[in-house]
């Protein structure tokens, strides 16, 4: 079996099936945080998606969009990650009891 049936017939099927079942992730998440690092595994299943795309039709634009998306979850996550430390010691600072 070649790279190229290889990532036709094993890991793009893999990589779809992930990708639906962490869409429901994402949809149905019972929390912020969940859905959040949800995304951020969808952002990376699409990397991946996109890396073996470009392996197999040896497109090597594909791997600096993958970079750049990469670096993009990376910063979201941190952003994110941020914002969520600064807004929970925000509410212990109001909390009372």
């Amino acid at each position: 079996m070649s790279l190229e049936n290889w990532i036709l017939y094993v890991i793009l099927p893999i990589m779809a099936i992930s990708m639906v079942l962490i869409t429901v992730r994402v949809l149905r998440g019972p929390s912020l945080m969940d859905r959040v690092v949800a995304l951020d595994l969808l952002v990376i299943v699409s990397i991946g998606g996109l890396s073996a795309y470009a392996v197999l039709h040896n497109q090597p634009v594909m791997i600096d969009i993958s970079l750049v998306l990469a670096l993009i979850a990376f910063l979201s996550s941190v952003g994110f990650a941020t914002y969520h430390m600064r807004s929970k010691k925000d509410k212990d600072r109001f909390d009372l009891h």
